[in-house]
């Protein structure tokens, strides 16, 4: 059973960076891609970020390209989103998925099969 858990959430000031974590395990991940989504009070989930964990294309939203770097550590079988030049509008719930199908809507999160359980980043200015 695949399982996603997200960690490394917190309060940080706006300039600030995070870095969440999500350890994935139940399987091999391979040919999977790994999405970072996120949910702000009120507003419908977002993608951020998406990499394919075979070959490490990384796919990234217009709000936060330049500030956000998704990565895979394929030893500890963990999918990291270093955020840095936090923003208040950063924050949000974000959760971590995985597609099995790896298809080119990567940031449509109903191709995504797997979910976390979400971790909270609050930015205060």
């Amino acid at each position: 059973q695949v399982q996603l858990v997200e960690s490394g959430g917190g309060l940080v000031q706006a300039g600030g960076s995070l870095r969440l974590s999500c350890a994935a395990s139940g399987r091999t991940f391979t040919g999977y891609t790994m999405g970072w989504f996120r949910q702000a009070p009120g507003k419908e989930r977002e993608f951020v970020a998406a990499i394919r964990w075979s070959g490490g294309s990384t796919y990234y939203a217009d709000s936060v390209k330049g500030r956000f770097t998704i990565s895979t550590d394929n030893a500890k079988n963990t999918v990291y989103l270093q955020m840095s030049s936090l923003k208040p509008e950063d924050t949000a719930v974000y959760y971590c998925a995985a597609d099995r199908n790896s298809g080119r809507y990567y940031y449509s999160q109903n191709k995504y099969d797997y979910w976390g359980q979400g971790t909270q980043v609050t930015v205060s200015s």
